[in-house]
């Protein structure tokens, strides 16, 4: 058996009866990671020793608690390197935080340590999370395990490479426009962003604060709902968390889903969806017609102006979140200049990569005197009427359905020159991100022998209802989907 390939509750279930050892396991991980990462280049970093350390002190931990272990106990993960890890390198993969090592840990991570969980590696990313593709990274390009000439997605692509090609059992990414949904999409795994709130930002290095969110990379629905129980919860450290309990959703994923409504909306299958994505989505959509759901066509009226909208108040946050990298506190810094305003322009310069810099410049064009009312509160007030949409449609059904993504992979450098093309990637996720939604990407087909991702958001907090449609269609469809990688 190659316990690389194992899901988090077959790990779980062959730990727990004494069959494997999490040291077995996260030397599996680990012997994967050095066959096939040279390729794929998901990692920017490979925490070897520490995880070696953590699968024995998890095994130790097993023998005491017995049945009582938690479900992630020397489970072995991967971590985006946009969330700080205490101890461990934490890049952006930007120059700017190269060679940042955080004096703490995230809230998720410390709630993943309080489980017991490994961690092998910290992913690669764009840099600080700006991009559709992992394509912006200041390192390297990751590339999609289906197919190495096309990418695997973004912001999080390193998160949902590693999963795809068995070099993590389950891993975290952040989601500010569609940054966990789109790569899982991509890369043929299941992605969730939760409600806003429902996960502590505290520790996610900031892009923007009002659309942020981390979630879960897994290789089915029920690791979804198990990764989910470990992270969420209010936390005193983020003023944004949620005081909402967190339900036992590996339970609830479970009940019939006869009788539930989901919307689809005439604006997501519009121009630019790819003939076989459109395809393969609606036959899963008649999929869950066979298994009782009731299908609604719906109306989102101001799905057209969700991407100027986006790309109007994200770039503004990034804009202020990022005048903290000044040379001077932490990160990179120029060295010999002759003025204090030379050594911070120099600073930026050369810590910065382009696209940061010119979503810095964008954001910073849109709060400027003389132009906020017209770019950034016009904006917001135009968010404002994208999450009416949603909730008026929500007053008739209980999810929307769509597409992830209106394409497959595309090939690296095929968009890399064309910021539109590459923004538009993200335009059946981004607006969930505006609305503060949570939604849930999962493979449904493949096009060419790439995979296509179906899409449900739901109402605010309701988790549960997409983890029961996502987990009734794929226990449906009965098909779990491995790249060709070898």
């Amino acid at each position: 058996m190659n316990l690389s390939t194992l899901t988090v509750h077959e790990a779980q279930d062959l730990l727990g009866r004494g069959e494997t050892t999490s040291v077995e396991l996260t030397e599996a991980v680990l012997a994967r990671i050095e066959a096939v990462d040279e390729t794929v280049k998901a990692y920017v970093t490979v925490t070897v020793e520490q995880a070696r350390a953590q699968a024995q002190a998890a095994d130790a931990r097993r023998a005491q608690d017995g049945a009582d272990a938690p479900p992630l106990l020397g489970i072995p993960a991967a971590i985006k390197d946009v969330i700080n890890t205490k101890g461990v390198r934490t890049t952006c993969s930007s120059r700017m935080l190269e060679n940042y090592i955080p004096p703490y840990d995230a809230t998720v991570m410390q709630k993943l340590n309080a489980q017991g969980s490994v961690l092998v590696g910290k992913t690669n990313m764009d840099e600080f999370a700006m991009g559709s593709s992992t394509e912006h990274s200041a390192f390297f390009t990751t590339r999609n395990p289906w197919d190495t000439d096309r990418v695997p997605g973004g912001s999080s692509g390193g998160s949902a490479a590693a999963v795809a090609a068995d070099e993590a059992v389950f891993s975290l990414g952040s989601d500010t426009g569609g940054s966990i949904r789109q790569p899982a999409a991509l890369c043929g795994v299941v992605g969730m962003k939760p409600t806003y709130g429902r996960v502590s930002r505290y520790g996610l290095v900031a892009f923007a604060s009002s659309l942020d969110q981390i979630g879960p990379f897994t290789k089915d629905v029920t690791d979804c709902a198990i990764v989910l129980e470990a992270i969420c919860g209010q936390d005193p450290k983020d003023a944004t968390s949620a005081p909402e309990v967190v339900p036992a959703w590996r339970e609830a994923m479970k009940q019939d889903v006869r009788g539930l409504r989901i919307g689809v909306p005439r604006e997501y299958f519009g121009e630019g969806t790819d003939p076989a994505v459109e395809e393969s989505v609606r036959e899963a959509i008649d999929q869950m017609m066979a298994l009782g759901v009731e299908v609604e066509d719906v109306s989102l009226p101001h799905t057209d102006h969700a991407l100027a909208t986006y790309y109007i108040i994200a770039p503004a946050e990034a804009s202020a979140n990022l005048a903290r990298y000044d040379g001077i506190r932490y990160g990179h810094a120029a060295q010999d200049a002759e003025s204090m305003w030379e050594a911070y322009s120099r600073t930026r310069g050369e810590g910065f990569g382009s696209e940061v810099k010119r979503r810095i410049l964008v954001g910073t064009h849109a709060l400027s005197s003389g132009y906020y009312d017209a770019y950034y509160l016009k904006a917001q007030k135009v968010r404002t009427l994208i999450a009416a949409d949603f909730q008026q449609a929500f007053e008739w059904v209980d999810a929307i359905v769509s597409p992830t993504s209106a394409t497959v992979a595309f090939k690296i450098g095929e968009r890399i020159d064309d910021p539109i093309s590459m923004y538009l990637s993200d335009l059946y996720t981004l607006p969930g991100n505006v609305a503060g939604l949570p939604g849930i990407s999962l493979p449904c087909g493949l096009a060419d022998g790439l995979p296509i991702g179906l899409q449900f958001v739901g109402k605010p907090f309701e988790e549960s209802t997409l983890l029961r449609l996502a987990f009734a269609y794929e226990q449906a469809s009965g098909v779990r989907y491995t790249p060709a990688l070898a």
